[in-house]
């Protein structure tokens, strides 16, 4: 069984642009699509974060192997 929401006038107004806007048929379709859309949003920020840990993580690493073919690199060399 559904949950009651009790929804402000305001929220209820956009709900019902939002609805017409989208062609969805009912208002909890507009409420299901802004609830994927955070899902989405929140998934890319955590994988986001992710990424950047693992770059900070390996950044010692790949400046080491970088000097360690620079100084075998043929250029620069006359």
């Amino acid at each position: 069984m559904g949950k009651p929401l009790m929804i402000q006038e305001e929220d209820d107004r956009r709900i019902v642009t939002l609805k017409k806007s989208l062609g969805v048929g009912t208002k909890v379709a507009v409420v299901r699509a802004g609830l994927d859309l955070l899902e989405q949003e929140t998934e890319r920020a955590a994988r986001t974060a992710r990424w950047r840990r693992a770059a900070r993580l390996a950044a010692p690493e790949s400046r080491r192997v970088n000097r360690e073919f620079r100084a075998h690199s043929r250029l620069g060399r006359s």
